[in-house]
């Protein structure tokens, strides 16, 4: 099974809701992927300022082996993910992790992202949307994507409206509260267990008609 869950911009629990479905269902064996663009002069393999100029670093992938659980990828692997890696591209550059991101996914039994992006790429079993109406920014990427989203993860009490994004992206998509400071919504993790039984009756009827 594969689980997307984005947002609209920084800081508004995206991580942490990643890390409340690994805690709630920690027996599924998650690979658990956070997705990192940088813009230019940054290095992907640092994550710094840079000389080398992006093309010559255009993607670094780094497995978390517990020594950095403060990192995002490191609250991943403490909240229970078999895994957990760091994806770090130049903006715009994700496609050249998308072979090595694949050969990854194909290997877990389910998998969780982090990111909007990967949205061009992959068509996820389940996508979340996080949102914060009280966070005014609202991020291109996440506008172009919010029509893939089944569901929003919603992470304050301000009503959801931004300037510029059309109430219709917004209406009539399933909401689930999931506020600080934990981010967690059993409701959500149910849509979660629904989409894997889907997946699963999906996956026999084919069996079976073989």
């Amino acid at each position: 099974m594969l689980v997307v869950i984005g947002g609209h911009t920084r800081n508004i629990g995206k991580t942490s809701v990643v890390c409340g479905v690994i805690r709630a269902l920690p027996d599924w064996n998650w690979t658990a992927i956070k997705i990192t663009q940088y813009g230019h002069g940054v290095c992907s393999r640092h994550g710094e300022p840079c000389e080398c100029a992006d093309p010559v670093h255009p993607v670094a992938i780094s497995e978390e082996n517990g020594d950095g659980p403060a990192s995002d990828s490191g609250r991943f692997l403490a909240a229970g993910a078999q895994r957990a890696f760091w994806v770090r591209t130049a903006a715009g550059q994700l496609h050249e992790a998308m072979p090595r991101l694949r050969g990854l996914m194909e290997q877990a039994q389910n998998v969780i992202v982090e990111s909007n992006s990967i949205l061009r790429f992959v068509k996820p079993d389940l996508c979340a949307m996080v949102v914060d109406g009280s966070v005014a920014d609202f991020k291109p990427s996440t506008q172009r994507f919010l029509d893939r989203a089944d569901v929003l993860v919603v992470t304050s009490g301000a009503p959801l409206a931004w300037t510029g994004v059309p109430d219709g992206l917004l209406r009539g998509k399933p909401q689930f509260s999931a506020l600080s400071p934990r981010y967690e919504s059993a409701v959500f993790i149910a849509s979660v267990r629904r989409a894997a039984i889907k997946i699963s009756a999906a996956m026999a009827d084919h069996t079976h008609g073989g």
